[in-house]
């Protein structure tokens, strides 16, 4: 076999070449927080809001050292995290082997749902009419109170720009968020429903190209295969 030859012919054929970054482009990779407590006590004021802000569980610490072995090898310039612990302490042991100290971003912590914010769980077991209807009309607007979905798609959006204030184009940034966040994310780059994407996992990896123009290609989803191991 002469390697060289058969190299010249994949390339003949239109043999796909692994994803390099391209020059003119950032990459962020969206890393929802590992599994955390139910019901908690666990509050962060930001401003008039009061957060619901739990820890993470022992199996979401086992999660988020899954992540840093997933992502060690990863050329990552910037780390990020929201004010709320639950990804902050999942994104530790990423900073601690990457030597990258995490930025704080409010503009990409969870949605916050009203008047539900610390029972959203409770009435979703009791199943509630109105967690019914919100999932039929994809819209966080009926649950009382809560942050409107076109205020939350202008925050995760304005959270996105402050990522890229802080990673020049060629590089990498690592971004510790929640569900309903990188759903919203994922939503936007791919002009899709507005809950198309609401199964991301704890702990799980996707991946959004931002480009020379500022648009935004998601390359992979819901990444998981790093849990099972």
């Amino acid at each position: 076999m002469n390697p060289a030859h058969d190299e010249h012919h994949l390339r003949a054929q239109g043999a796909q070449q692994r994803f390099v970054l391209p020059a003119d482009a950032r990459q962020v990779i969206l890393v929802r927080h590992g599994s955390s407590t139910g019901a908690t006590t666990h509050v962060v004021e930001l401003g008039e809001l009061t957060i619901s802000n739990p820890p993470l569980t022992e199996d979401g610490e086992r999660q988020a050292e899954a992540v840093a072995r997933a992502l060690e090898r990863e050329a990552i310039t910037a780390i990020t995290v929201t004010p709320l612990q639950r990804t902050q302490q999942t994104a530790a042991p990423l900073a601690r082997v990457a030597g990258i100290a995490p930025q704080c971003i409010e503009n990409l912590r969870e949605v916050h749902l009203g008047d539900w914010e610390h029972s959203f769980y409770d009435h979703a077991t009791a199943g509630h009419p109105l967690v019914s209807r919100m999932f039929v009309e994809e819209s966080w607007d009926v649950i009382p109170n809560a942050e409107s979905s076109m205020h939350f798609a202008e925050r995760v959006r304005r959270g996105l720009g402050e990522v890229c204030a802080i990673v020049d184009a060629g590089e990498t940034a690592v971004v510790f968020s929640h569900a309903a966040t990188i759903a919203e994310i994922c939503r936007q780059a791919t002009g899709s429903r507005s809950f198309a994407f609401m199964a991301t996992e704890n702990a799980s990896i996707s991946r959004l190209i931002i480009g020379r123009n500022g648009e935004w290609k998601l390359r992979s989803f819901n990444e998981v295969a790093h849990l099972l191991v």
